[in-house]
């Protein structure tokens, strides 16, 4: 039995981690009925946990959970002592506290983004819990500890994810840091108020190389003119020989 229950948890803890982005160290959230439930059956809450749950765990309560103890008087006094040993988590009730019920389900708002697990015994506290998908369920029964199949809700979500319809927590997570990474998670306000600053570019490394002076060579026009007066002067030389020509014949 032992062997099945162990197996039963494992199948469950994968698909809060796989579907919900459950990471280790698991938060566990317990209030009085369960700490009540733990010391009536002899179960060491620290060290058959995290045995269970196959990974290290935070024990946390809220302050509301021990105020409630501390108003239900003597009858509750050794569970408001275990109660005292967990870290206790900052609830929007410090002023004015609530049950211990309504303080938990203010704590996992609609979505569970702190993904807790819960720890109790209260019937009332664990029917609000399953109508928000991503709340894994912790109770005792007999000298044990169980972990709940996941809920409905847990499922439909997990079903309208893979058909498209919404993203998954880990998504939405991975495509927030992406945002902030590339500077997307900022408001239009934010970005008009920014101005950017110019680069201060270098200047052009040829602009600022010495000029080279020119070669005392002819350039190519020159060439052109040269071979142009050339020419001239060949034809002057046929004029002058057909001159010397003529006088030659004149005399003769």
């Amino acid at each position: 039995m032992k062997i099945k229950r162990q197996k039963q948890a494992k199948k469950s803890i994968s698909f809060y981690k796989y579907n919900f982005n459950f990471r280790e160290p698991f938060q566990v959230l317990i209030d009085g009925t369960f700490c009540q439930a733990a010391l009536k059956n002899k179960i060491q809450i620290k060290e058959q946990l995290p045995k269970y749950l196959m990974g290290e765990i935070q024990l946390c309560t809220t302050s509301c959970a021990l105020k409630e103890l501390e108003v239900l008087g003597k009858q509750l006094y050794g569970a408001k002592i275990i109660l005292q040993r967990f870290q206790v988590r900052k609830c929007p009730h410090v002023k004015d506290p609530v049950s211990a019920s309504d303080c938990f389900l203010s704590m996992l708002q609609e979505t569970n983004p702190q993904h807790y697990f819960i720890a109790t015994q209260d019937h009332t506290l664990t029917s609000g819990l399953k109508k928000i998908p991503g709340v894994p369920l912790l109770y005792i029964v007999l000298n044990t500890i169980v972990l709940d199949k996941a809920s409905p809700a847990s499922l439909q979500r997990v079903q309208d994810v893979q058909l498209g319809a919404l993203v998954s927590v880990s998504q939405q997570q991975s495509i927030s840091s992406l945002k902030e990474q590339q500077g997307l998670s900022r408001t239009d306000a934010e970005r008009r108020g920014r101005k950017r600053k110019r680069k201060q570019n270098n200047p052009n490394p040829l602009s600022c190389l010495k000029k080279k002076k020119k070669k005392g060579g002819p350039t190519a026009p020159l060439k052109k003119s040269e071979e142009g007066e050339k020419k001239k002067r060949s034809r002057h030389k046929r004029r002058r020989t057909e001159a010397e020509n003529k006088t030659a014949d004149s005399t003769s």
